[in-house]
């Protein structure tokens, strides 16, 4: 079975830990009761997370875009193997959709983003009071979305690597 390049499984694995951290931290700090100095500590922290996952994003696209994925095995059933495109599909777009949003969102709420607390992100909206709550609705929701794909994925790749043993778990694997 042909396997991933190993840049390949750097960026898969390194945006799953990135994309991880980030929604832990996000549930984290939204049930930090107060605005304390933890709490706003987060939100920064939560932001640079999520530039960081947008920017490694656009790397792993152009790699992607560049490199073709290994072939499915021929014993794989074609609904699978469109199923599992369609997946992958929807992944790209909410590893860009979330953190495009939470930007939005921030600057919906009048909070610049400050990369590291080093590198402003260009402001170009005023605060929006009226958007705010649609922006912070989608990006809740985009994130569960996530969730519940990410988890749909671990199945997939769990019932590969024990139930048909057909070698695709172990293509991604370091």
């Amino acid at each position: 079975m042909e396997r991933y390049t190993k840049p390949a499984v750097l960026l898969h694995w390194l945006i799953a830990v990135l994309i991880i951290a980030a929604f832990t931290l996000g549930l984290t700090m939204v049930n930090i009761p107060g605005l304390t100095p933890t709490k706003l500590k987060y939100f920064s922290w939560h932001k640079w997370l999520g530039v960081t996952v947008l920017a490694v994003a656009c790397v792993r696209l152009l790699w992607r875009l560049t490199h073709a994925a290994p072939a499915y095995p021929l014993r794989m059933p074609v609904w699978q193997q469109k199923a599992a495109h369609g997946l992958h599909g929807l992944l790209y777009v909410l590893m860009f959709a979330i953190p495009v949003s939470g930007y939005l969102y921030s600057l919906s709420a009048g909070v610049p983003v400050v990369y590291l607390g080093l590198f402003p992100l260009p402001v170009f909206m005023a605060p929006n009071p009226e958007l705010k709550p649609l922006l912070k609705f989608a990006h809740y929701w985009l994130n569960m979305t996530l969730l519940a794909l990410v988890c749909l994925h671990v199945l997939a790749a769990l019932k590969h690597h024990f139930i048909d043993r057909d070698g695709i778990f172990k293509r991604m694997l370091p």
